[in-house]
């Protein structure tokens, strides 16, 4: 029988995941008062580190340009990579808010008298340790280790190599932070810089209670298949917008534009649009020339081209509707469902 190789006596990464673990029962114990000035000394220190967290930044982007310039790497993932003095004011902003949040453990669920004297509560608690899997986005960090620490949780973090300049400095601040309150808390944070690590932690039932995958749906899929540790995953973060027949065709127009265009690498911007048959060929010119005068471009099937017809619009593959581009291209679909409604899909 094939032995995991993390259960060998000493093995470096057991043994500091499970000094997470117990840093996040020291956690735990803390006052909820305790926990969010923890949190609210870890934004400040955002603010102050700022020049440092840019200047890692700038060291990972200018190597990821590098990989997107030779084709090896998304443009899209790029985009996520990067961050600004008002991205990390955001990032300070965003941990106040869950500091400001109602402490989550401090309250009772449910009570049950089962007998007299004999009360049953339902109280929340913390899972104990939470691993984290996510790629390019450097303000994932301060996202779940601002909630890791409201809830008392231990937090094993492993973020994508493009980012791991941005990712040293964002975790050492809140290592920092949580081993003023007390030495033993700076383990309630670890990260994870190898690949190789991802499959031992997937293994380790024992000491992580839950793995939250963040990126691509082949990814997650990835982790589902391998985990011993239950999994908190996602769907594909392919967005969906419909217009429907009755709907206020300049508002949707205006959503449309904003989800696409404002930030096309986001994971919630649309990548389709569902327009009901009613309205399409009047609708559907109008809402593709300002896509394509903003410098969208637009693919769609046969109706799509046909309602469309001379706009430069491209034909579509079967691979257009399962693919999220996170960039301005956008691919759409006409189609009559019953004689019902015309699906364009954006992408």
């Amino acid at each position: 029988m094939l032995k995991d190789k993390t259960d060998a006596p000493g093995s470096p990464l057991r043994d500091q995941v499970r000094l997470t673990r117990r840093a996040g029962r020291e956690l735990a114990r803390l006052s909820s008062e305790e926990r969010s000035h923890i949190l609210l000394l870890a934004a400040e220190q955002l603010e102050i580190r700022s020049d440092e967290i840019l200047a890692a930044n700038q060291q990972d982007v200018a190597a990821f340009d590098r990989e997107v310039s030779a084709g090896k790497a998304s443009a899209s993932l790029a985009k996520r990579l990067k961050t600004s003095s008002a991205g990390i004011n955001e990032m300070a902003a965003r941990v106040r808010d869950v500091a400001a949040l109602p402490d989550p453990l401090a309250h009772s669920l449910a009570v049950t008298e089962l007998d007299d004297q004999l009360v049953l509560e339902k109280v929340p608690c913390p899972l104990g340790v939470i691993a984290v899997v996510f790629e390019s986005r450097p303000d994932a960090v301060p996202q779940v280790s601002s909630l890791a620490i409201k809830t008392g949780n231990g937090l094993v973090l492993k973020g994508g190599a493009e980012a791991r300049n941005s990712n040293r400095v964002l975790v050492s601040i809140w290592r920092d932070v949580l081993a003023k309150h007390n030495p033993v808390l700076a383990d309630a944070i670890c990260a994870l810089e190898e690949r190789e690590e991802v499959m031992q932690v997937l293994q380790m039932d024992r000491e992580i209670d839950l793995i939250v995958p963040r990126g691509s749906n082949e990814f997650v899929n990835f982790v589902f298949r391998n985990s011993r540790v239950p999994v908190l995953g996602h769907g594909s973060g392919i967005c969906h917008i419909y217009v429907d027949s009755e709907a206020n065709q300049s508002l949707a127009t205006n959503v449309i534009m904003d989800a696409k265009i404002q930030y096309a690498a986001a994971c919630n911007a649309v990548e389709k649009v569902l327009v009901h048959q009613n309205i399409a060929a009047a609708y559907l010119p109008v809402l593709v020339q300002g896509l394509l005068k903003a410098g969208v471009e637009v693919r769609g099937c046969e109706t799509t081209l046909a309602l469309c017809a001379g706009l430069p619009i491209m034909t579509a593959t079967e691979e257009d509707w399962r693919t999220e581009y996170g960039d301005l291209r956008i691919r759409k679909r006409g189609f009559n469902d019953g004689g019902q409604r015309i699906v364009a899909r954006l992408q």
